[in-house]
């Protein structure tokens, strides 16, 4: 592709021995396998995001990734039924930066995959003016889903892998094409 879209791809989770580096490294090679991306991570247990909000070179520096970013991942885990406080503040950190792109979330955790946490997301994504993919990446009881080497045989999750990456490039490319041409109303 000669014009690939911006991806950035938000790893949510930040404590210490978490498994997100394993759905994440695969979720990486799926969508970095897809010419239409040009892909990068935000990994928010290395991005120092102040929970006052406050503004420092670092938060300018993630605002101007958000800013060229044309579309997003979110790889979120689920904590007590909810999504991880680094997430939240991730979103509330940005501003205008979000307006007018795609997101689509790949979960992770115990029985529900991480969809309790993705369908919270739904809705402060939807304030913040983005459009939240239909298609989710689930992984119910995650850690029996990987083999040592961090690969799945989860049918289903690979599958909807491929789906959420069409919807996103879909939706980034005529979003793309749509800020260009007027800006956004928001």
């Amino acid at each position: 592709m000669d014009n690939p879209l911006r991806l950035e791809v938000i790893v949510a989770s930040v404590r210490p021995e978490r498994f997100a580096p394993v759905v994440a490294d695969w979720f990486l090679r799926t969508a970095r396998a897809d010419q239409r991306f040009d892909v990068d991570v935000i990994d928010l247990a290395h991005t120092p995001l102040p929970t006052d909000l406050s503004m420092t070179p670092e938060v300018g520096a993630y605002r101007e990734r958000l800013s060229a970013a044309d579309a997003f991942v979110a790889i979120t885990s689920e904590y007590n039924h909810g999504y991880p406080a680094s997430l939240k503040t991730a979103l509330d950190t940005g501003k205008r930066e979000w307006r007018a792109k795609p997101i689509g979330f790949v979960g992770y955790g115990g029985l529900s995959g991480g969809l309790r946490a993705i369908e919270q997301l739904r809705q402060v994504v939807a304030e913040i003016h983005m459009v939240s993919l239909r298609e989710t990446v689930s992984f119910h009881e995650a850690k029996r889903r990987f083999d040592a080497d961090g690969n799945t045989h989860d049918g289903a999750a690979t599958d909807a892998a491929v789906r959420l990456l069409g919807q996103l490039a879909w939706w980034g490319t005529h979003l793309r094409t749509a800020r260009a041409a007027e800006p956004y109303p928001g």
